[in-house]
């Protein structure tokens, strides 16, 4: 023991009879999640940002600025990103905060895309996930939709789609 601590690296000790736990300590998801947020501060991917909201390590507010030459542009999109106890071995769960008209995304902001189900891999980080929604503003996946109305709208006319997506930006992401 050195200073009533133990010299191991366990984040508990015994001392002075009781059980003295590290506040500092942080678990190997904690650890993982704030690689990835260095990671992220210092190579972000294109138009996208995301931190912790306060002090939780593990709930972040996203922004995606909506690409050029798609209904979607300069719009500014807030989503919020909870990480699992259990993160990188499960996907993070992802919700858009701000509206927005796309037949991958359904009315309370949950979204569609198959890395954050069935093909997510604990090799993928945030800023991929980030990198993945941003690219369906550009690609969406109409044949996969969360949204079958605009779906079909997007298949059958999609200058009316993109006309209602542009107005849908215009209200709720400026």
């Amino acid at each position: 023991m050195i200073g009533g601590r133990s010299s191991s690296s366990s984040s508990t000790a015994t001392a002075a009879g009781g059980t003295w736990v590290s506040t500092t300590s942080v678990s190997a998801s904690g650890r993982r999640i704030q690689r990835e947020m260095s990671e992220l501060n210092a190579d972000p991917p294109p138009h996208c940002s995301a931190a912790p909201k306060g002090d939780n390590l593990f709930h972040w507010v996203a922004t995606i600025i909506g690409p050029p030459g798609t209904p979607y542009q300069g719009g500014i999109f807030f989503l919020d990103i909870t990480f699992p106890s259990d993160y990188p071995f499960q996907p993070p769960k992802v919700i858009f905060k701000t509206r927005i008209y796309h037949c991958n995304i359904d009315a309370a902001g949950n979204l569609s895309l198959d890395i954050l189900k069935d093909s997510w891999s604990p090799a993928l980080t945030i800023s991929k996930v980030l990198t993945a929604i941003r690219s369906i503003f550009s690609n969406p996946d109409p044949y996969s939709p969360l949204t079958s109305g605009v779906a079909r709208l997007y298949l059958a006319d999609k200058a009316k789609h993109d006309e209602i997506a542009s107005e849908w930006t215009l209200r709720f992401a400026k």
